[in-house]
């Protein structure tokens, strides 16, 4: 294997500042969730940020930023426009230990993706997120050299929205599994689930070996309000589960194996990135063989430490703490 994780999903530019409720409301943005903006309300957006810090992101490339930390190899395959910002993406992800497989594209469609990200006192984030090109991938941006060659493959949910994204995920998730690996994807939002619900339940069932949401998003993919009974659906549908609760234990099923792992409340200092380092240490288990608790457990410790400091990327070392907790 040339990779221990290659992961699919939108190459975002991550933007924060911080903000309080007032500004909020002034600028009509929607608290604590992820709005799509089209180009010019981005850059009015932008404009009115005070304090920016800028970050390479999208949800899969802050997973894989994770696993690169935790000293996995790691590639990411995403597509951004030749211009300064994708240039700047592209650079960033490989300073971050991560192949960045799909040069930026000359004469681009579309400018580089961008998500200008509010911080509430609270800690929560009010996501503002332009597209532009990530959102035009298709199954050209997906090199067979690096699908195949995967020991675990990581799709973002985001992407299904065009069909040229499905075309990209059956490729690649196919060409992982025929080289040996194992393919998973992250639900990543229950609007996202319904819009698409026929065609996501197809690739549960027939593609992936593990798939990862909240509880929503299960519930959205299932058409039930009882957890419960959408989580004995996805058993039967898929190898492992994993199933955040916003603060509440993670469930994580393998066939007759379940785990329940408790998280610690605590209060965040930014929430951003708290579901992509929950992955991170997930795989990282999966990657390494480790049990559903463990894999489990690991998920949340990683979680934990993204959520004490501004940025969606970790910033100590998540191998020490795993050795803290005895995991390692």
């Amino acid at each position: 294997m040339t990779y221990q994780v290659a992961g699919i999903g939108n190459a975002i530019v991550d933007v924060l500042s911080h903000s309080d409720d007032s500004f909020l409301d002034i600028m009509g943005i929607g608290k604590g969730i992820m709005q799509l903006v089209e180009r010019e309300r981005a850059e009015i957006l932008y404009a009115a940020m005070n304090d920016r810090t800028q970050a390479p992101g999208g949800s899969v490339a802050n997973t894989l930023a994770g696993l690169g930390h935790l000293g996995l190899t790691t590639a990411f395959m995403g597509r951004v426009h030749d211009d300064a910002l994708g240039r700047y993406y592209a650079d960033a992800l490989k300073r971050d230990g991560t192949d960045f497989v799909n040069p930026p594209v000359p004469n681009g469609e579309l400018p580089t993706s961008r998500s200008m990200i509010f911080v509430s006192p609270d800690g929560e984030r009010s996501m503002n997120t332009y597209l532009g090109i990530s959102a035009e991938l298709g199954p050209e941006d997906v090199p067979e050299t690096v699908a195949e060659r995967s020991g675990i493959l990581f799709l973002e949910g985001y992407l299904f929205d065009k069909d040229k994204g499905k075309e990209a995920f059956l490729k690649a998730a196919r060409l992982c599994k025929a080289g040996g690996g194992r393919a998973g994807i992250a639900l990543s939002d229950p609007f996202c689930v319904d819009r698409h619900r026929a065609d996501f339940r197809s690739l549960v069932a027939n593609e992936m070996d593990y798939v990862i949401g909240n509880v929503h998003e299960w519930c959205a993919l299932y058409q039930t309000d009882d957890l419960e009974a959408a989580l004995a659906r996805a058993r039967a549908d898929c190898g492992v589960v994993v199933c955040t609760r916003s603060g509440e234990d993670v469930i994580l099923i393998a066939g007759d194996t379940r785990a329940e792992v408790p998280v610690h409340r605590v209060t965040p200092v930014d929430a951003t990135g708290a579901g992509d380092q929950f992955a991170a240490g997930f795989l990282f288990g999966l990657a390494t063989g480790r049990d559903l608790a463990t894999c489990g457990r690991m998920g949340v410790i990683c979680a934990g430490e993204v959520i004490g400091h501004m940025g969606p990327r970790p910033q100590t070392d998540t191998c020490d703490l795993f050795r803290q907790a005895g995991l390692v």
